[in-house]
């Protein structure tokens, strides 16, 4: 496998991974736009463009014509909408890799910005799981972003709101679009047994109409909260409790970010590990319970995530903090630093066998900083001492720091709030 990073004359990044031992290849163009992008009244902007997209370009006058081509060479376009990016891709023999490659090209260039008002009502459609009949916001996510990142551009949400999606002209559609899909702002990534002469050459033509621009701006982000704990309730008549316990911790490539990473591993990283056995092998409290890490460019949070019977709320997250209690205390074992380390060897492994994979690597994470090779992550990885880990622990993994956010029965509102604060107390005596 070889990687290489080209700039064109224009400004476009292309990423070629050679990989001459897999039988598929994957093109995937990122682009440094998503929610964190927009205010209250471009709300859902970026995610209506990606919608539209697929409606049809220049040279593929509709969504029939579009797919047709692109299904002829083994492939099936995707995209996607995050809060600080988007994404678009499509695998392809690869003897057709050239064919996807000119069909994102046209489609990202060449868009024709047809049927929005159909679009609007299948987001609205999508709008549906996130909110009740009252049209409240009922998703932990959300909700937990909203507070964490009040009065910030990172708070909105992703799609938007009924009220923004409705009142969207297209004059705010294509002014998003002229400023945000230009040269400075995406990478063209392609990963798969390709030639990287062919792919830049064909990158080149196909993004030839793309306008020339920097890289979008973003507001920074606030400081954590440290007057914690907070939290927010959301009453639901729902037989289940959901949760999340939010620690505002780094970016994503942060010097604390790899100990972050893999004291999640500790938490959470299958059946064996403490979280899961804890709370849902050994006791049977809780249908599901995991950890993971959100970053960004300049901030991120490890969350803990749960859903359980309002009868078994605070033992649920007693047994949570009295878990987290025991990372802050140090009771963390060579023998699990060390798997956590082997899991996580064994996942950019894993990663190399995956065109797509390869893409998002090497090709999305040049949307905001020079990509690293595997070897480097893993020199890194193999740096970081149980010391580190206790220390992030401490760190981050504090009381004063932790948001609460839950959606359930009224009953249950009380027993949270309760439950946080004792969570709260055993971490502080740690």
């Amino acid at each position: 496998m070889r990687h290489f990073r080209d700039v064109l004359s224009s400004g476009l990044k292309v990423v070629t991974v050679e990989t001459p031992h897999l039988h598929s290849a994957v093109c995937s163009v990122y682009v440094r736009v998503g929610s964190r992008h927009e205010n209250e009244n471009t709300n859902g902007v970026s995610h209506m463009l990606e919608h539209l997209f697929f409606r049809g370009s220049h040279k593929y006058r509709d969504s029939v014509l579009m797919n047709a081509a692109v299904e002829a060479v083994g492939g099936n376009l995707n995209g996607s909408t995050s809060r600080d990016s988007s994404a678009y891709y499509t695998p392809a023999h690869p003897d057709g890799i050239a064919v996807a490659i000119r069909i994102l090209g046209d489609m990202l260039t060449r868009p024709l910005l047809t049927h929005a008002e159909t679009e609007k009502r299948v987001i609205i459609e999508e709008m549906l799981d996130e909110v009740d009949e009252r049209g409240r916001d009922i998703d932990v996510e959300n909700l937990t972003k909203q507070k964490l990142f009040e009065g910030h551009p990172l708070a909105l949400k992703i799609a938007g709101t009924p009220e923004s999606v409705n009142a969207m002209t297209m004059k705010q559609v294509r002014a998003h679009f002229e400023s945000k899909y230009v040269t400075g702002n995406l990478v063209v990534a392609v990963a798969g047994p390709v030639k990287r002469e062919l792919i830049v050459r064909e990158v080149e033509k196909s993004f030839a109409h793309l306008p020339r621009g920097h890289h979008a701006l973003e507001i920074p982000a606030p400081a954590a909260k440290t007057e914690g704990p907070h939290t927010h309730f959301v009453t639901l008549d729902e037989a289940q409790v959901e949760f999340r316990l939010c620690f505002p911790t780094v970016a994503e490539d942060h010097h604390d970010a790899q100990a972050l990473g893999l004291l999640r591993r500790v938490l959470d990283d299958g059946l064996s590990s403490r979280l899961p056995f804890n709370v849902v092998e050994k006791r049977g409290l809780a249908y599901s319970i995991g950890a993971s890490i959100d970053a960004y460019r300049d901030c991120g949070s490890f969350d803990i995530d749960g859903a359980c019977a309002p009868q078994n709320l605070s033992e649920v997250i007693g047994e949570i903090g009295k878990t987290l209690a025991t990372l802050r205390a140090g009771k963390i074992t060579s023998e699990e630093l060390t798997r956590a380390k082997r899991r996580l060897s064994m996942h950019l492994g894993f990663l190399q066998d995956s065109p797509g994979d390869l893409c998002g690597w090497f090709g999305g994470i040049e949307l905001f900083r020079p990509s690293e090779t595997f070897a480097a992550r893993e020199a890194i990885v193999k740096a970081v001492k149980l010391s580190d880990l206790v220390r992030v622990a401490n760190r981050y993994l504090a009381p004063d720091r932790l948001l609460a956010v839950s959606v359930g029965a009224k009953a249950a509102k009380k027993p949270f709030e309760k439950a946080v604060q004792k969570l709260a107390k055993t971490l502080s005596r740690t």
